[in-house]
């Protein structure tokens, strides 16, 4: 039933799409509320199809009429033409572009996907998901915020021993430098990542102290030690918030804490005499990066916040305390934008996502995606094929699996995601060949 649903709305769009550019924009947001309406009426709120069409499931009968965040056309042409559509500004505008760094598999991309409220960027237990910077929009009543998701930071040798793009050490930084605020993630769960700031994010931040900065403490589900969270926090910001000496207050609604600066404490009393580096002063590199090298945290940040990406945990407070910090400002896309990135870049990161997930070693890192396929069926379903090639002929049957099982979990798994991020009926096949074939 909820295949015709989808098929019928679907048809409208097309329609629309006939018609002048304002007017398909705006019944294209009508469909995308009028899906979530309808998933919610019809399957209530433990559906699948509520799941897969973004339909919180932990809200009330009346919150389900809250507008859902809006798909992601499969259509390149539409996809191109709603980016360059001027954005329909609000009467009194405001934007924030936020730049998210930190560790490789800090779970950025996981934080990116769930402030946006769809998937669009691929995640992965395996480092270097994320191949290049892209970005995300959220848009909220008169604000927007741009989400710059980037690369895991990696120093020059390491980028040079994984043979990793030159995008892996550039794209941090380029994004940190158009930025309002950064936000810096630590995934607080590996005992070694929680000891300092990565040593490029220290770099990163310290040659650009004049952007606002946030630690956001990740992954805290999977600490059992809760009171390893302040030893964290001590050690992150240098007991330092705001230039003041941090204090810790229980949470009203989750036994984790949360890290405020003392309001009884003047900040010429508990904060740090600047170093060389940190004030605008002049200084060559190498003598920064020494000064560097002591240092565990960064005493400038302005919040602390410590949550679960992938639960959602605290990301709701996490979202309204970024929209406070958005300033006057002209939107720069359409609110119907999500992401910047094509649907193929879409589709094609999933896919790799899956593959990341289920193969082991460095193969996935090797395979050649080469789309073959790719319309719109008579349903108004998407209909992709995609032939991957790996290099050696004993892959193929790994990727395949007995009796075809792990390529139709792939690309099961990944069909139900781009369904997710294009909203509509999705039929994903996947086949593999060699590359000497």
């Amino acid at each position: 039933m909820w295949c015709a649903v989808l098929r019928s709305v679907r048809s409208s769009r097309v329609l629309a799409e006939s018609k002048a550019a304002g007017t398909a924009i705006l019944l294209r947001k009508r469909e995308y509320q009028r899906i979530s309406r309808l998933a919610a009426c019809l399957y209530g709120r433990d559906s699948a199809i509520g799941s897969l069409l973004g339909v919180n499931q932990h809200l009330t009968t009346n919150e389900f009429l809250t507008p859902q965040a809006p798909g992601v056309s499969f259509n390149k042409d539409d996809q191109d033409s709603i980016l360059k559509h001027s954005p329909d500004q609000p009467e009194n505008p405001k934007v924030l572009k936020l730049a998210i760094i930190g560790a490789p598999n800090a779970g950025k991309s996981t934080l990116s996907n769930q402030l946006l409220g769809r998937k669009v960027f691929p995640v992965s237990c395996k480092v270097h998901t994320t191949r290049c910077k892209a970005q995300g929009i959220l848009t909220e009543g008169d604000t927007q915020i741009i989400l710059l998701d980037t690369p895991g930071m990696v120093n020059s040798v390491r980028a040079e021993r994984h043979k990793l793009d030159k995008s892996f050490q550039t794209d941090p930084w380029e994004s940190v430098k158009v930025a309002d605020v950064v936000l810096v993630l630590v995934d607080i769960s590996d005992k070694w990542m929680r000891k300092s700031l990565h040593s490029e994010v220290l770099r990163c931040l310290s040659k650009n102290s004049h952007v606002t900065s946030i630690l956001v403490l990740n992954k805290v589900d999977l600490m059992k030690q809760k009171n390893t969270l302040l030893e964290v926090t001590e050690k992150l910001t240098e007991g330092l918030v705001k230039g003041r000496r941090a204090v810790i207050k229980p949470g009203k609604k989750t036994s984790l804490k949360s890290v405020h600066p003392d309001p009884h404490k003047g900040k010429e009393e508990n904060a740090p005499s600047p170093r060389r580096g940190e004030t605008g002063e002049q200084c060559d590199g190498h003598t920064r990066d020494q000064d560097l090298k002591d240092r565990t945290g960064w005493p400038h940040f302005q919040e602390v916040f410590m949550l679960s990406a992938v639960d959602g945990d605290e990301v709701e407070t996490l979202k309204k305390y970024l929209m406070t910090l958005a300033k006057p400002g002209d939107w720069e896309y359409h609110s119907e934008v999500v992401t910047t990135q094509s649907p193929q870049e879409i589709c094609n990161n999933i896919i790799r996502e899956k593959l990341l997930e289920y193969l082991p070693q460095e193969i996935p890192y090797t395979v050649t995606q080469v789309t073959e396929f790719w319309e719109e069926g008579s349903g108004g379903q998407l209909v992709v094929k995609q032939t991957l090639y790996v290099a050696k002929e004993n892959h193929v049957k790994l990727i395949i699996g007995p009796g075809g099982e792990l390529i139709s979990r792939i690309a099961k798994e990944a069909g139900r995601d781009l369904m997710n991020a294009f909203l509509c009926d999705v039929q994903l096949r996947l086949a593999v060949k060699s590359r000497k074939t």
